[in-house]
């Protein structure tokens, strides 16, 4: 297993992108690791850690030489992911204390875009995010306050999943605005950010799951887009243009909503009084920091003017975000989602050294506002612009809506449906379908209202009769018998506990809940009917299934 190893030190050696780690661990410690990583779900990939977050025995600097500490103990999300099989190579590069979205706030060197070197590459997340564009990383771990685990995704073209704040815990992580802060994931791909998410998500403490939740997005969404992009150049307009049309043709019913509330708790988060949280986070440490500490003269200004704010002015502005939740959400109304530019523009390391504040401000124009508001995001790849940019989107949601957008993210790229990270962090329960609850079915509705995931095809075990029921809308109803049973066909829908209650609670006679045997020995929660309801069906066993059924009655 060391080819691997071997490989990606090779590619570092010759990338001469010596910006991108702060520590790299030495290649035979990481080799003897990734040779001993032979199980677990994410066995063998390799992690590159963002550098204000904890791995025992290495520096923690946050991009600050003089702040530098070694932990004993490992972030619980980064135990988690060696748990699982994930080998750490090393501490990525970042903006100096998490401030920033340009990836140049450093004294250990502006991180350069994989692609475009002259250009930034995003920041906070700049190492962590370049580490996997230029394949040093399968997965890397970031974090994000104002966007910076979905700017540094979307400008490198790859993905970046932010989930619901709380749900995966900051301990071990330096704080930036520790009301708003979350650590995030990167990756090449969809399925493996989900698998790295997953296990992050299992990370103890962490906020609860709501008992309800949502683990798939409706068959046939409505995703909120902005009314108008004026923030984007012609070449940038035109790549979100024909990013909604993608989304359109794969399903997605567009609506056009006002984000000017969006827009103006954006900026709240620097220019209003939440940005005292960073003054308390680092701010003691910055005035008294000698000037061989390494400070970046940009956020050391930023976090130091921090402490100007009273906590009257915290308050009075908290109140405000509060309020402009509410409008963005009122607007949101009837929508699963939101979708947008994760980024505006693409400027060169040169433009952010003539205007550092200005570009920076401009970078979070569609990232300030999530954590503000409890939202969780993902960032996907969404094509080139036409002046050479790496071109990307963000899917939005309220808190909790995680395996909404990571349906809708996969549905975007024409990734396989398959189960969201959330589930592997919460408890959900599935039920086997076999008659008007199938997809395509008149009340297919009950199941995806409420949330659920088609979880595929299933067939029973050889000891069930079907019969279509004297009922409206038609449905069958599914009989297990002593003898003279057959296997029949259906599906496997997966939902949460209480939306599975919910549906119980509403089962009209004859229909039943119970254990069906699956022809793989398992027994899950699927429909049946009334043993004595039969007596005024047909029986239709000998088709196989429902669709069968009804295909072969159609056509006599």
């Amino acid at each position: 297993m060391t080819g691997k190893i071997d490989e990606i030190y090779r590619r570092i050696e010759q990338s001469g992108r010596s910006e991108v780690f702060i520590h790299l661990r030495p290649r035979d410690q990481v080799e003897a690791d990734h040779a001993s990583a032979t199980s677990g779900p994410l066995a063998g990939l390799v992690l590159a850690v963002k550098d204000n977050v904890d791995v025992a025995g290495l520096p923690t600097t946050a991009a600050c030489p003089g702040y530098s500490f070694v932990p004993d103990t490992d972030a619980p999300v980064v135990a988690v992911l060696k748990a699982a099989g994930a080998v750490v190579i090393g501490k990525t590069n970042l903006d100096q204390f998490a401030t920033g979205l340009v990836g140049t706030r450093s004294p250990y060197g502006p991180v350069r875009n994989a692609q475009r070197p002259e250009y930034i590459s995003g920041g906070s997340s700049s190492g962590s995010a370049v580490a996997v564009a230029l394949g040093f990383a399968d997965i890397a771990i970031g974090t994000d306050t104002a966007g910076s685990g979905r700017v540094p995704a979307g400008l490198q073209g790859i993905v970046g999943i932010k989930p619901t704040l709380g749900v995966v815990p900051n301990t071990g992580v330096v704080p930036a605005c520790a009301s708003y802060d979350c650590v995030t994931i990167f990756a090449a791909d969809l399925p493996t950010a989900q698998a790295a998410m997953g296990v992050m998500a299992t990370a103890e403490p962490h906020r609860a799951w709501p008992a309800d939740l949502m683990l798939a997005a409706p068959p046939a969404p409505r995703v909120a887009v902005p009314a108008q992009v004026p923030e984007l150049d012609v070449a940038w307009q035109a790549a979100f243009t024909e990013a909604v049309q993608r989304a359109q043709a794969a399903g997605f019913e567009t609506v056009p909503i006002d984000m000017t509330p969006f827009f103006a708790a954006a900026d709240l988060l620097y220019n209003g009084a939440l940005v005292a949280e960073r003054w308390d986070a680092v701010g003691e440490f910055i005035e008294s920091a000698g000037p061989g500490a390494g400070l970046d003269p940009t956020v050391s200004a930023i976090i130091s003017a921090a402490g100007r704010h009273s906590a009257a002015d915290l308050l009075r502005d908290r109140r405000r975000v509060e309020h402009l939740r509410d409008e963005a959400f009122a607007a949101l109304a009837g929508c699963d989602a939101l979708l947008v530019p994760t980024a505006p523009e693409h400027p060169r390391i040169a433009d952010v050294a003539a205007d550092p504040i200005g570009v920076n401000a401009r970078m979070g124009r569609f990232t300030n506002f999530c954590n503000l508001f409890d939202m969780c995001a993902i960032a996907i790849p969404a094509g080139t612009t036409s002046d050479g940019a790496q071109f990307g989107i963000t899917l939005l949601a309220p808190a909790f809506g995680d395996a909404v957008v990571a349906d809708l993210a996969a549905r975007f790229l024409a990734v396989p449906a398959a189960a969201s990270w959330a589930e592997a962090a919460t408890e959900v329960t599935e039920i086997a379908v076999f008659g008007a609850h199938l997809r395509g079915q008149p009340l297919e509705h009950e199941l995806t209202g409420r949330g659920a995931r088609w979880g595929g095809p299933v067939v029973t075990a050889p000891h069930y009769r079907l019969f279509a029921l004297d009922t409206e809308p038609p449905k069958p109803g599914l009989v297990r018998v002593d003898s003279d049973g057959s296997a029949i066909e259906g599906e496997r829908w997966v939902l949460s506990p209480a939306a599975l209650g919910e549906f119980l609670a509403e089962l009209p006679a004859p229909m039943l809940l119970g254990k069906v045997e699956l022809s793989d020995g398992r027994w899950v929660t699927g429909f049946g009917c009334d043993h004595a309801a039969p007596a005024h069906g047909r029986d239709i066993t000998e088709f196989g299934g429902w669709l069968r059924a009804q295909s072969a009655l159609s056509a006599r």
